[in-house]
């Protein structure tokens, strides 16, 4: 198992795994249709969209969570 100290890259990887899958997917069967080898060119298409997409989400997941804590009303705004 994967130390804790280590759990928001670890979260990052599986987010960024997954949601590149579907993208490239869906961007792949829009622009070659869904054709016979779509499988090749998925993969293919995925690989690049992970490589890209992992170090962009971990460079850019403080900003996120910066934007994220202002806009989230705690619940000590409330009155």
């Amino acid at each position: 198992m994967i130390n804790q100290k280590y759990q928001h890259l670890v979260f990052v990887f599986f987010m960024t795994l997954l949601m590149s899958g579907i993208m490239s997917l869906v961007i792949t069967g829009l622009n070659l249709g869904f054709i016979g080898d779509i499988l090749l060119a998925w993969l293919k298409a995925w690989g690049i969209a992970f490589a890209a997409a992992f170090p962009a989400a971990i460079l850019i997941s403080p900003i996120a969570t910066k934007m994220m804590n202002m806009a989230i009303k705690r619940d000590a705004d409330y009155h």
